[in-house]
């Protein structure tokens, strides 16, 4: 079962009723009565509801899909107004408006959030002010079908021996049982950024009663490839390696090692479309983990990749691919050295 039909139902228990219910559904959505099945009806009801004053959400957990107990296959039940387009149904799980309702019915000081589009940036509250005394704070980015890449513009939170007090932790998944990408993270940055494995990433801030900082900025997009490494050594590829690598490609690789440790890469093998100043098919080589860091590169077509030792303990590989030449890639390996 998908874990939205799960929280489908416990918003239920919560008292929540479908969306499609709400008072002033006419406004948003037109129900299709002639195509629901015989008996049905009585699920497309609609409520004398107060709305808690936030608006209608399309993209609610609670929402019926387009076709839920269509009587003829391709007629809908239930069309948006007036654009028909916009999608309805989904089960992934809880919409920001969702958290948002949850909050306000039962009266929690709450700044969690959902975070569903492709890019976007949050901050800690009152950012650049000083974040208050005994916040937690969890954000939910969800995304479809791609990577997220996770990057921090600032950094400043109450340091305290092993991040006991105020610190960030970043999980590889959608709950605090996923593997954990950033363990209790505080202090002043620079913070590394981070590439979550699948379309989920779970942000968690937390403040104790004792002084402030201002906090952090942040910001995340979709990428169609990459990964981020911790172990002392591993190897990176091009997408499908050793066969071709696809067209349409954006990838990136965070190499992390422990403090006083810097990362060196070894190229092994290297053959990607070439053109002047290597303007489609490229990569790049980051001293440092944004893509602002300084550079090497970029590198395409067959030249040789020289070695390379950061200056840090931070590493960016970036690589790009345009919508012509297919190629075999890359193969690299990395290294931890004192």
């Amino acid at each position: 079962m998908d874990k939205g039909a799960i929280q489908h139902e416990m918003n239920h228990a919560l008292g929540f009723i479908h969306e499609q219910a709400r008072s002033d559904r006419d406004r948003f959505v037109k129900i299709m009565w002639e195509h629901i099945v015989a008996g049905e009806q009585g699920n497309f009801g609609k409520v004398n509801s107060k709305n808690l004053g936030l608006p209608y959400d399309y993209s609610s957990v609670m929402h019926y899909g387009a076709y839920d107990f269509s009587s003829t296959p391709g007629k809908p039940t239930i069309v948006p107004v007036p654009d028909p387009s916009i999608p309805i149904g989904q089960r992934e799980g809880l919409s920001n408006l969702d958290v948002a309702k949850i909050n306000k019915l039962y009266k929690c000081n709450c700044c969690s959030s959902v975070l569903p589009k492709p890019k976007g940036s949050f901050s800690s509250i009152n950012y650049p002010s000083p974040y208050p005394n005994n916040s937690h704070c969890l954000w939910l980015i969800r995304i479809r079908r791609s990577k997220i890449f996770l990057q921090f513009e600032a950094f400043d939170l109450q340091r305290s021996s092993d991040c006991s007090s105020d610190y960030i932790k970043i999980y590889n998944g959608n709950s605090k049982n996923s593997p954990v990408l950033l363990d209790k993270y505080c202090g002043k940055g620079p913070l590394p950024s981070l590439v979550a494995s699948g379309s989920t990433m779970l942000v968690e801030f937390a403040s104790d009663e004792s002084i402030t900082a201002t906090g952090f900025r942040a910001s995340y997009n979709r990428v169609n490839c990459g990964a981020t490494f911790r172990d002392s050594k591993g190897v990176i590829t091009s997408p499908n390696y050793p066969k071709k690598y696809p067209k349409n490609r954006a990838c990136f690789w965070v190499i992390t090692s422990p403090a006083g440790y810097k990362i060196s890469l070894k190229m092994l093998s290297f053959e990607l479309e070439y053109s002047d100043r290597c303007i489609f098919d490229y990569l790049l080589i980051h001293d440092g983990s944004h893509p602002m860091s300084p550079a090497v590169g970029p590198y395409c077509g067959t030249e040789k990749v020289a070695d390379f030792t950061s200056t840090g303990n931070f590493v960016l590989v970036e690589f790009h691919s345009d919508l012509v030449w297919e190629l075999p890639g890359f193969v690299m390996s990395y290294t931890f050295a004192r």
